[in-house]
């Protein structure tokens, strides 16, 4: 078994442990290793998260919600389907996984069969004084992205 396939299975078993409505859920670790493996990444956070946060280089990008105001988008499924086929492994990221939760679970209400979300998101949980960025999450874990 190839380390993308043990870590799709640890995602699918860790989905099933959390009763999750996808099909799994992933560490950023495994995340980046089925993005090697051909696996597409969706990020959806906003626009300026984007910008001013930072993104994973080879990710593609739909909206959750729009900023300022934080409206849902609206077009989010067709603009998917745009983006990926729902044949395709498809692992949704955002700040730190409540957006890419429900994002895997309307995916996968609208037909995509392999829709994962990514635990910790881009940068992860709050600290003591609740600030993200260094306690886990993709850029904790020293995986690949960029700024601005």
């Amino acid at each position: 078994m190839t380390e993308a396939e043990s870590s799709l299975k640890a995602g699918q078993d860790r989905g099933r442990q959390l009763g999750l409505p996808y099909a799994g859920a992933l560490r950023p670790q495994e995340a980046y290793l089925l993005m090697q493996a051909g696996a597409k990444l969706i990020d959806v956070r906003t626009q300026a998260e984007l910008y001013w946060v930072g993104q994973v280089p080879g990710a593609a990008w739909v909206e959750w919600n729009g900023y300022p105001g934080g409206t849902l988008n609206q077009d989010f499924v067709a603009q998917l389907a745009r983006t990926a086929g729902k044949d395709e492994t498809i692992m949704f990221l955002c700040r730190s996984g409540g957006r890419s939760h429900m994002a895997a679970a309307v995916a996968t209400q609208a037909g995509w069969k392999n829709c994962y979300n990514v635990l910790e998101g881009f940068e992860g949980d709050r600290d003591p004084s609740q600030h993200r960025g260094g306690m886990n999450g993709w850029k904790v874990a020293g995986l690949p992205w960029v700024q601005g």
